[in-house]
């Protein structure tokens, strides 16, 4: 544990910082309670108090407490900081100091800084359309919202790196310290470079419980904790008591401390330069202090301070209960309101003094809002990469291979702005050119055979890290604060960060209402190693369902694409990298895969999102008898090679044949939604469509339910069936090969039902020698495997 000195601050200091976080702790009391009376100028009534009392008081006086503490760092040394708080409810701890430092009035006029402002402010918080108890986009200094826990530090981290001049301090909740997400993102602290990044101070905050219950981490002995704080690479700082003089000295000279080593750190990695830094211990704050601190010590003989009760609303039920009324109005009173806001109503200039100000405010710092900084990105053409495509459906190619040679000239461009994130899978996934220009960044120890192929580097700028969470959370940091990245991932395993997709498609539906938050880069996911060719892991790698997740959330926000090849992959890619205030998924395996378009005729295609692929159709001047359709690169295939079948055994069927890359085009509402007449144009209004889809098939129904011809669509898809099989037999095993997909067209096509008995029973026993053939010889048959496009 290090030792500080007791008492760094001067008596005018103490008394301003005490006096700055009264003023925070009143107002997010008021904030709670309050819709009228804001400086009790009257004696409090019910009528001044909210019908519906919501929100969250106990982690609030802290998160205020380390806001204040940060403020004086940056006042003391200029520093450029913004602050992350982590606690899921704690708003009021973030808002109130926010509004003090004149930001919020700033932003939003009405909620001025004077009594009616004030007024105005208690009431929208967790109101009918107010502000919610988290930190929401609406937060001025927020790109953190703590709605779901455990990825505050890991949003902190993505701040911090590329940004050399930045302090990221995040407030760690001791309840979200018990999450998997959190656990992994401690390790943080080995993929900083010193030399070229910012920093980031973790303050674990322990104030005991949870919603009612007590915290791990807060009942562990205290030497247990530091060795768990140093297991991780860290060197923690303890703050802990309820007396606040003493710890506001106490909290003063540890923050003077840990800045201190800070500053350190960084002078000597800057010495040596980003090439040759090594890790270094970096140093955190373990802050020990009562819940619900300096409120109600007990509310009706039961104890509220410093215990679970005091976690959302400690006096509740305050109509028609004087004895609840009174004691509110002693609780804010010990505030000492008089003593902090003027005549007016406006905090007294002596005590705003404890704040920065202009763009140094943490609410006001441009990095909280990504957008003002963001650089658009310098892009190679992308056409320099492309798969040469003489004829249609002949040539082979893995097709993310290129798409790393894209990626690799991205960062070589933007070697300052630009990362690429994976686990451990980059070179899998044939991403593995952007080596090229940028290793993996590697801090810890070197061995030997590192050299032969490792491709480590300190100054590296691919992050891996076996942890889709951290890795996702310092995308979303980086990318939040004015960078722009690319994120790769197999498919079976994307579900693991579902839930922070959710996250931050929400914020970006909501930043797109707010019009002083400036537009973000987007966020940029490939999946690939997908489901078609998961033979080799079996059933618990073949899962396409994060599609669903993706399609959840407001098509504004959200972006699917499933190139069929190469081409289409590049462009979609070029595409998505200059896009903004987007969560793009492109969906790509990285195997080799039948090449269709020639690269202006896939911009074309990629550009409309949906479209008839002439080569493949021969119903040109007639009313088709099908429509077959594919989606993602071995549906298409497949739905190809059943369009040959049919061409082969009937000489007169007219088909047309569709391919969709942009799956929002099939959604009825939305910017990239088809209109009525496009989709009934391309679909018919009463035809068989046979839709050969990557993912579950209930998904596309979900998206086309609304369109006049729904009822004829015939989705195939993933249906859960598989396990070690070969590609061909897994989509056998599914029903999306081309023998099930013949069979299907002659079941609805009227015409075809009786003739095409012959044909049927020919296509089932070509499916059974292609399943006996895998079964012999652990392949698919060479007819199949090689199989090109005949036409």
């Amino acid at each position: 544990m290090s030792e500080t000195p007791p008492t760094p601050l001067s008596t005018d200091e103490l008394a301003r910082i005490d006096a700055f976080w009264r003023a925070c702790n009143y107002l997010a009391v008021g904030m709670i309670y309050l819709m009228d009376n804001p400086l009790l100028r009257e004696p409090l009534k019910e009528a001044h108090i909210k019908k519906r009392l919501l929100g969250h008081w106990g982690a609030s006086p802290g998160l205020a407490f380390m806001y204040c503490h940060t403020n004086r760092i940056i006042l003391a040394h200029d520093q450029e900081a913004v602050f992350l708080a982590g606690p899921g409810h704690g708003a009021p701890g973030v808002l109130a100091p926010v509004y003090l430092e004149g930001t919020y009035s700033k932003i939003y006029p009405n909620k001025s800084e004077d009594e009616e402002g004030m007024k105005a402010f208690f009431k929208q918080f967790s109101f009918p359309g107010g502000v919610g108890s988290h930190c929401t986009p609406e937060t001025p200094g927020s790109i953190h919202e703590g709605g779901e826990l455990g990825y505050s530090i890991s949003h902190a981290f993505g701040a911090a790196f590329d940004n050399p001049d930045l302090l990221v301090v995040v407030a760690v909740g001791d309840g979200e310290s018990e999450t998997g997400p959190l656990a992994t993102a401690w390790h943080s602290g080995k993929f900083l470079n010193a030399a070229r990044d910012g920093a980031v101070l973790p303050i674990l905050h322990l104030n005991g419980y949870k919603i009612n219950n007590p915290t791990l981490l807060a009942r562990i002995p205290e030497d247990e904790l530091a060795s768990l704080m140093r297991g991780y690479g860290w060197e923690p700082h303890f703050v802990a008591g309820d007396e606040p003089m003493a710890m506001h000295q106490q909290m003063a000279a540890t923050m003077d401390a840990c800045y201190a080593r800070i500053q350190e750190i960084q002078a000597d990695a800057r010495a040596k330069g980003a090439d040759k830094v090594s890790r270094y211990r970096w140093p955190m704050i373990v802050l020990r202090t009562p819940k619900g601190w300096t409120g109600p010590e007990s509310v009706d003989g039961h104890k509220v301070e410093g215990f679970w009760r005091a976690h959302q609303v400690p006096l509740s039920g305050l109509h028609g209960n004087p004895e609840h009324l009174a004691q509110l109005e002693a609780w804010m009173k010990s505030y000492k309101p008089q003593e902090l806001f003027d005549e007016t109503g406006k905090l007294k200039p002596e005590i705003r003094a404890a704040a920065p100000t202009g763009n140094l405010r943490m609410s006001a710092n441009p990095h909280a809002n990504g957008g003002l900084l963001r650089h658009s990105l310098r892009m190679p053409d992308f056409r320099r990469f492309a798969c040469d495509v003489e004829r249609p459906g002949t040539v082979r190619a893995m097709n993310t291979k290129p798409l790393g040679a894209l990626l690799r000239e991205v960062m070589r461009h933007n070697k300052d702005h630009f990362r690429v994130f994976g686990p451990d899978e980059n070179t899998s996934n044939k991403l593995d050119a952007v080596y090229e220009v940028s290793k993996k960044l590697w801090l810890e120890e070197y061995l030997p055979e590192d050299e032969d192929g490792g491709e480590l580097a300190p100054d590296g700028r691919v992050m891996e890290m076996l942890s889709e969470h951290t890795l996702e959370g310092w995308y979303e940091g980086y990318v939040l604060t004015g960078r722009h990245g690319f994120f790769a991932s197999y498919e079976a395993f994307i579900h693991v960060i579902d839930s922070m997709y959710n996250q931050h498609a929400k914020w970006l539906a909501i930043c797109n209402e707010i019009p002083w938050r400036a537009p973000i880069a987007s966020l940029n996911m490939l999946i690939t190693s997908t489901v078609w060719r998961q033979d080799h892991n079996g059933f618990t790698h073949q899962d396409p369902g994060f599609l669903d997740v993706v399609v959840n959330k407001n098509p504004e926000v959200a972006r699917i694409y499933l190139p069929p090849d190469v081409n289409c992959l590049l462009s979609v890619a070029d595409h998505c990298l200059r896009s903004m205030n987007y969560i793009n998924v492109i969906v790509a395996d990285k195997q080799n895969h039948l090449q269709y378009l020639s690269m202006e005729a896939a911009i074309k295609h990629c550009t409309k999102g949906v479209g008839i692929w002439d080569w493949a159709s021969n119903d040109e001047g007639h009313e088709p008898d099908v429509v077959m359709v594919g989606c993602g690169d071995i549906p298409t295939k497949e739905a190809l090679g059943a369009t040959a079948l049919l061409r082969e055994e009937f000489d007169d069927i007219k088909i047309r044949f569709v391919n969709v890359v942009d799956l929002m085009t099939l959604h009825h509402e939305g910017p990239h939604a088809l209109s009525e007449r496009d989709f009934d144009s391309i679909f018919t209004m009463d035809k068989p469509v046979i839709f050969n889809f990557h993912g579950y098939p209930w998904l596309i129904h979900r998206l086309t339910y609304k369109h006049a011809n729904h009822s004829q669509f015939h989705v195939r898809g993933y249906k859960e069936r598989g396990n070690i099989n070969t590609p061909l037999e897994l989509a056998i095993e599914n029903e999306i090969d081309r023998f099930s997909l013949a069979v299907d067209v002659i079941d609805r096509v009227p015409r075809l039902s009786v003739v095409g008995a012959h044909a049927k029973q020919r296509f089932r026993d070509m499916q059974i020698d292609a399943r006996n053939y895998a079964f012999e010889h652990g392949i698919d048959m060479p007819d199949y495997d090689d199989w090109t496009w005949p036409y």
